[in-house]
């Protein structure tokens, strides 16, 4: 399976505190060079995170493709076809909510989003819709034209962060079942949200299947964690005139 690294929460720690780092830009810059596939980041409405310009300079400054994710509204769609990611995910977006919760509602808005993807297309930027694991949802996304699916994990991995795996077995039927049948309609199968270290292995039995994944709040979690004792002693050195 492709990687793609979302970058948003290192851009949600620079946000903090209205500064300048860390640098979500830099951060897709080292991913890239860790062999990332894709760099892909949510530009939200309420610009809680990623900003315009950090989209602008990725953009510009990877070589590998820029996944855009974004809600489907004029202002998104201004932007997206001014910078041209290679790809744009739709997504649902609520401003009071933490993260994404759920899948875009494709069947509930078949003519709103057959009409609004045209540009996008006409403009060679590929087109993927996130969308529960719900065989109603593919089939949708199929009818509206769009290019893929992006299939969301976020029950599985909830189900299985809270060790009730004979749950979770059941909702990676379904992811499979969707996955199964969006092939079958000609879509691209990606899929993502809440996938950790651990829980993703589940996921890795569908490589068949799916071919790329989007993990981010893990990846720089664990950044954090795994990289704070060289900031510390890198701080000490320079204390210290080293």
């Amino acid at each position: 399976m492709r990687l793609g690294v979302n970058i948003d929460h290192v851009a949600t720690v620079r946000q903090a505190r209205r500064t300048f780092e860390p640098s979500p830009v830099l951060a897709a810059l080292i991913a890239q060079q860790a062999g990332a596939d894709q760099i892909t980041l949510h530009l939200r409405e309420d610009k809680r995170h990623i900003q315009d310009r950090d989209l602008e300079l990725i953009k510009e400054l990877v070589i590998v493709p820029v996944n855009l994710e974004m809600a489907p509204t004029t202002e998104m769609k201004e932007i997206a076809l001014r910078v041209k990611p290679d790809r744009v995910t739709l997504v649902p977006e609520r401003r009071e909510e933490i993260t994404t919760e759920g899948g875009l509602d494709v069947a509930g808005m078949r003519e709103f989003l057959g009409d609004y993807i045209k540009d996008f297309k006409e403009n060679g930027i590929e087109v993927s819709l996130f969308v529960d694991p719900d065989v109603r949802q593919v089939e949708a996304s199929a009818d509206v034209g769009a290019d893929a699916v992006e299939l969301h994990t976020g029950g599985y991995a909830n189900l299985w962060n809270e060790h009730r795996f004979d749950e979770a077995e059941e909702e990676l039927r379904r992811i499979e079942e969707a996955a199964r049948l969006a092939r079958d309609l000609g879509l691209k199968v990606y899929a993502g949200h809440g996938l950790t270290y651990q829980n993703v292995k589940g996921i890795l039995r569908l490589r068949n299947l799916i071919e790329e994944l989007n993990i981010g709040h893990s990846i720089v979690a664990n950044s954090v964690i795994f990289g704070f004792e060289r900031a510390v002693r890198e701080m000490i050195a320079i204390l210290k005139g080293g």
